[in-house]
């Protein structure tokens, strides 16, 4: 039988700051009354913890608005330049590094070519490294300002202080990413999978917010998934959920990036959809190639639909969301070309009872999405943390 877990008074003390920032944080600007409303603390819990809040300089005063026959409320938000998020993208073709600060503003951004059959993990941490300086130089902004770096990569990251991270595709095997990259900065780091953190950022921030459970689909070369439930990502036992691109769609069939056959993803990603057409492009080129496929109207791009839509109709009948998202750059060239004929066969697929139509949308916050995610990682991480300041070495 496991044991109550006591809490302190600095444990309750430190719960209720992180309930009010994250009311601020998602519900915007807010007076006091509004706070207590919300959260259901009391109003003296709320007086003593903006004052620390404010005192402290995580939270700053918005204007104000009149209230029915008394004093104008002043409304309160956190500070958006009270601590900044470093966000890395490591895709197939590019390495792109971007700082935001808390209100998700980007500030600075800076990008490095990969060629597709160069992944080599040295050159990957020279760019991060690299682009972390660049963005911050640029941004105007110390190592003492940055709450953390999110990094979003391919493959399956182990949780872990060294976050070793399984990527075939980029021929990485037990990759120790997070502790190659601690060798170069003092920043907090967190890593995680690409189509995570771009299911993060759309949860947070797109297409997903106000959903308590959905599928958010990544659709790029390859095939990923963030599956939310309760409002949170569902990681599985291994941090290996929602790797939707290896669900087996035939049987014997084509051969899959991972070395399996039959996956979903050697049909409905990018990279697939071109072989099957007898296109053979470099990773580089795909998006231009693939819009092209879909202006030609290739019947190849009829079959893909058809595996996709299968594909999301598995999900739903296993995770019964009431919100699908497709994202990524072919998710989005496919879907604005395709998406009635998306939904129309996810609802051939499903049971009587199918997920509505228009609850299969398109992502809203373009390429840029993982990085975004990758970013929220470290402002999970300050919210969770209740707002406490962050004062790391300079490097």
């Amino acid at each position: 039988m496991t044991r109550p877990v006591r809490r302190t008074v600095r444990d309750l003390r430190r719960g209720n700051r992180a309930v009010l920032l994250r009311a601020l944080y998602f519900g915007g600007p807010a007076s006091r009354n509004e706070l207590s409303a919300t959260t259901g603390l009391s109003a003296a819990t709320v007086s003593n913890m903006t004052g620390d809040l404010l005192g402290e300089n995580v939270i700053v005063e918005a204007g104000q608005v009149d209230s029915d026959g008394g004093r104008p409320r002043v409304l309160l938000r956190v500070n958006p330049e009270f601590g900044f998020a470093v966000g890395v993208d490591v895709g197939e073709t590019h390495v792109r590094v971007e700082l935001f600060d808390l209100d998700m503003k980007e500030r600075a951004k800076v990008e490095y070519a990969l060629r597709t059959a160069r992944h080599e993990v040295e050159l990957v941490v020279r760019h991060i490294l690299a682009g972390i300086d660049v963005v911050l130089a640029e941004g105007g902004v110390t190592t003492q300002q940055v709450l953390g770096v999110g990094v979003g990569v391919p493959g399956i990251v182990e949780s872990g202080p060294d976050g070793l991270v399984q990527a075939k595709t980029f021929g990485w095997e037990g990759v120790p990413l997070k502790a190659l990259l601690r060798q170069g900065t003092s920043l907090p780091l967190f890593v995680d999978n690409g189509a995570k953190t771009m299911g993060q950022a759309e949860l947070w921030f797109g297409s997903g917010r106000g959903a308590g459970n959905a599928v958010i689909v990544f659709l790029g070369s390859g095939i990923g998934a963030t599956l939310v439930t309760d409002g949170t990502t569902y990681r599985g036992a291994a941090s290996a959920a929602g790797e939707l691109g290896h669900v087996k769609v035939t049987i014997g069939g084509r051969t899959c990036r991972c070395g399996g056959r039959g996956c979903l993803e050697a049909y409905a990603g990018a990279e697939g959809i071109l072989d099957r057409a007898g296109i053979r492009v470099d990773a580089a080129d795909e998006e231009k190639a693939l819009t092209g496929l879909l202006e030609q109207g290739s019947p190849v791009v009829d079959e893909t639909i058809a595996y996709l839509g299968i594909g999301l109709a598995n999900m739903i009948h296993l995770f019964d969301p009431e919100r699908v998202v497709i994202g990524g750059w072919a998710g989005l060239i496919l879907g604005r070309h395709r998406l009635d004929d998306i939904r129309a066969v996810v609802a051939e697929n499903c049971l009587v009872h199918p997920l509505p139509s228009d609850a299969i949308v398109l992502g809203s916050l373009g390429p840029d999405a993982v990085a975004l995610g990758a970013a929220a990682l470290v402002v999970e991480d300050f919210l969770r943390d209740s707002g406490a300041a962050r004062t790391p070495a300079v490097v």
